[in-house]
């Protein structure tokens, strides 16, 4: 019985940490679309994000490098704002672009440091997860709820300060207007141009954070080729699947979550274990990466269930 308890909390705080990262992408990429622009690059943005806070973290042991993911969405907004460039081949040409530069930069500074590159321990113990005294000793509670590292209270304050905003002051009504109907908003006065930029930039940004965090906390500050494996895709999934709204996108982020590492704690009966050769390896040969089993399994199951929850 307290086995089963163990691996209930284990696998709690296992979905937790796994949503993190698509908590972020999602609530980045509700807010560029709350501006009217279709952001289809959050795949290419996550990979900039990760391999730019990597190359920052060994060259200066600093993070500031992972608003090259603003900075790669600032481009996606050039394009289609004030260029009005189809949004959906821009968003495609920055995640095949942002993939491709990601991978290739990795592998360019993993063989320089003689075969992978790694971070150093004072760095990993950044992304460690936080001891809150008297909080976290706290049997069960402080487990759950106070036992993750700082980036997934990060993401899940991103969430509720864009709910907030959004839904509750006056610029999250302009935005929404911008994005709904842009010629009364400019007919309001309200600057259609300024208001897209602005939040195609704190979009890309938190999608370049979800990045750092794929490479920072999910591969210990390791680069893996292909470490973000479809999370910019199954964040553009959840915009819809959470409605547009930042809140809801926390539980269907965990949700999602919970069903990629689902395999590692709860056995399905007749499913041949080959299957999770799928997936890739890493250096210590457990398995990082979601197999493509599981993959379809997990949104097929969102799709079914939880959609109508959410909405």
């Amino acid at each position: 019985m307290i086995k089963e308890a163990d691996m209930i909390i284990n696998f709690l705080i296992a979905a937790v940490l796994a949503g993190a990262p698509l908590v972020l992408a999602t609530v980045g990429e509700i807010i560029t679309e709350k501006s009217g622009n279709i952001n289809l690059g959050v795949e290419g943005t996550m990979y900039i994000g990760a391999v730019a806070s990597l190359a920052g973290a060994v060259a200066a042991e600093k993070l500031g490098l992972s608003g090259f993911g603003a900075a790669a969405v600032s481009f996606i907004g050039f394009m289609t704002i004030s260029l009005r460039v189809n949004q959906k081949v821009v968003g495609l040409i920055i995640t095949i672009m942002g993939t491709g530069i990601g991978n290739f930069f990795g592998e360019l500074m993993g063989q320089g440091a003689g075969g992978y590159i790694s971070v150093t321990d004072e760095t990993k113990a950044v992304f460690s997860g936080i001891h809150i005294p008297g909080l976290s000793s706290v049997l069960v509670i402080g487990e759950l709820l106070f036992s993750y590292n700082g980036m997934v209270y990060f993401s899940l304050a991103a969430a509720l300060a864009a709910f907030f905003i959004i839904k509750k002051t006056k610029i999250g009504l302009k935005l929404t207007a911008v994005g709904e109907n842009p010629y009364a908003a400019d007919a309001a006065g309200v600057s259609v141009t300024k208001y897209r930029y602005i939040a195609s930039v704190i979009g890309g940004a938190l999608c370049g954070l979800a990045g750092m965090y794929m490479c920072m906390v999910t591969n210990s500050g390791v680069w893996v080729h292909g470490c973000i494996s479809g999370y910019g895709w199954l964040a553009v999934a959840l915009v819809i699947f959470s409605a547009w709204n930042p809140l809801k996108s926390i539980f269907c982020s965990i949700i999602f979550g919970a069903l990629m590492i689902m395999r590692l704690y709860i056995a399905i009966p007749g499913l041949n274990p080959f299957i999770y050769d799928m997936c890739p390896d890493d250096f210590t040969g457990g398995k990082i990466f979601p197999p493509v089993f599981f993959f379809i399994f997990s949104l097929t199951n969102v799709i079914l269930f939880f959609r109508g929850f959410c909405i």
